[in-house]
């Protein structure tokens, strides 16, 4: 093995090895076991066992490919949805909210019966965010010389995701499994504007550009339309910072997928059409598995009575928050769980489970569609708002209540 994986494409195999593993894993369970769920635990095994700590990047997929892979397959996300979707989704904002404030306010008046003030300050926003906040609590901790609480942080971020995967899957599967019995029903009507992603063949170019002969519209003019919306989200999130606000830059990449489909500049889906879109999801799927590698199992058995505690409550609490939220907005106890679930893991891991529930549901391309248009704008949506957004101002804001 060792041997195998000193290469470069040796290692990339094993690497991708252990995404097949966990998506098979997926298909013979119809979901209930989410391929993101195995394939983390492969990982962490992996990283406990063989594999170097360096294995992503020596696999070639650095920090800067990364960040150039999301920003596509952000903008590319936007497609699919429209303006119109993105206004309707006011419900699952006020949701995500919920769900945040429910874990803050569980662990903040729960959590300290069991744990110090310090350790559940630090563990908070990592639990509703990603690795900005996860290093701003690091960061203070450290600076403070809490050196294990410092670790904690590193370690919520790293291992949230063993809970909000499978609880995710089952939630979405739940709430799949009613809206296809009143699709049936006749009760639930398809959406015009709703697509399978999973289905999406069509190369017909984006609405601005029909007139020009098809033969132009080729894989690179695909990939020029949408880095050239994603350099604009950047170069806009530059220029809030100019003047003083902070807007994250892949929040932009979303909104600037939206704006290129709707004046038919970008077409729907059209990294997959471009055949570019299965590459950069699994690129990406590795670079976030590489965050598994700071898991030593000295670190998790020294930690492991805070990190189940603050998980637990945490969960808890934003349960019952998002489901008294849901209920009075209007939205299904399943759905508002799910999407306040995707602060502990976020982009793309959202998209991933959303997709393989929807494709074990049905075979029914309408039914996709339908599936699809209910559920994964929520999904995206939610990811974009807690671990992008809301986490980040979160930990400014409590890393300064540390003792």
């Amino acid at each position: 093995m060792e041997v195998f994986i000193s290469s470069q494409m040796g290692l990339m195999t094993v690497l991708v090895l252990m995404l097949f593993v966990g998506e098979v894993i997926s298909i013979r369970t119809k979901a209930w076991i989410p391929s993101v769920f195995i394939t983390a635990v492969l990982f962490l095994l992996a990283y406990w066992t063989f594999l170097p700590k360096d294995a992503i990047a020596k696999a070639g997929i650095p920090v800067g490919t990364a960040t150039m892979l999301m920003a596509l397959l952000i903008t590319n996300m936007g497609t699919l949805l429209s303006v119109k979707e993105l206004m309707k989704q006011w419900k699952i904002i006020v949701i995500a909210l919920g769900g945040i404030a429910g874990i803050t306010a569980f662990l903040l008046f729960i959590a300290v019966h069991f744990l110090d003030w310090n350790t559940v300050v630090v563990a908070t926003p990592p639990l509703v965010g990603g690795i900005v906040s996860s290093l701003i609590m690091s960061n203070g901790a450290k600076e403070l010389g809490l050196t294990s609480l410092s670790v904690l942080a590193v370690l919520i971020y790293v291992i949230q995701g063993f809970a909000g995967y499978p609880l995710t899957s089952i939630m979405l599967k739940r709430e799949g499994q009613r809206v296809i019995k009143e699709y049936r029903a006749g009760a639930i009507k398809r959406d015009a504007d709703s697509v399978d992603p999973t289905n999406i063949s069509d190369d017909k170019p984006a609405r601005l550009f029909q007139r020009a002969p098809h033969i132009y519209n080729t894989a690179y003019f695909k990939f020029l339309r949408l880095s050239f919306c994603a350099a604009l989200a950047f170069l806009a999130s530059a220029g809030f910072g100019v003047i003083g606000l902070k807007v994250n830059a892949f929040v932009l990449c979303l909104l600037f997928g939206i704006i290129g489909k709707s004046i038919g500049f970008l077409e729907t889906h059209c990294l997959k059409s471009a055949g570019g879109f299965g590459f950069c999801l699994l690129a990406l799927m590795l670079f976030i598995f590489d965050t598994l590698k700071e898991a030593t199992p000295d670190m998790i058995l020294s930690l492991l009575y805070p990190l189940v505690v603050i998980i637990v409550i945490g969960v808890i609490g934003m349960f019952v928050f998002s489901t008294i939220i849901g209920r009075i907005v209007g939205v299904s106890k399943e759905l508002a769980f799910a999407t306040s679930l995707t602060a502990l893991f976020g982009f793309p891991a959202d998209y991933v489970i959303t997709m393989e529930v929807i494709t074990s549901l049905t075979d029914d391309q309408d039914e996709r569609a339908v599936l699809t248009h209910h559920m994964l704008p929520p999904m995206l949506v939610a990811g974009f708002i807690t671990v992008t957004i809301v986490s980040v101002v979160l930990a400014g804001i409590m890393v300064n209540w540390l003792q």
